[in-house]
């Protein structure tokens, strides 16, 4: 099973939905753009979002079994997919990319 590369791409927030909609939050999102995480087959990175692997998890568990190519050539790179968090007040778009084989 190969090794899937997971870099944060861009970190979205919208104040407004969430000075309208949210209740506080004390453990807001975290994440920060540029950080990596490696993960190894369909297990979740150490201190990754929980709810941000759930919208993840069924790319990452692809790209580790050798799929590519996601819907007909989306991607420029076929071994790779951008994928967002579920947050509606904090979305985080997430780059995925198959690592080559030894790489870390």
């Amino acid at each position: 099973m190969k090794k899937i590369k997971i870099t944060v791409k861009k970190v979205a927030c919208y104040q407004d939905l969430i000075d309208q909609y949210e209740n506080p939050l004390e453990d807001a999102c975290d994440m920060k753009e540029g950080q990596v995480f490696i993960a190894n087959g369909w297990q979740k990175p150490q201190g990754f979002c929980d709810s941000a692997w759930e919208s993840l998890s069924p790319f990452v568990l692809a790209l580790a079994h050798g799929s590519e190519n996601f819907y007909d050539g989306w991607m420029k790179n076929k071994k790779s997919a951008m994928i967002s968090c579920n947050d509606g007040f904090r979305p985080v778009s997430f780059l995925l990319e198959t690592m080559k084989e030894g790489a870390e």
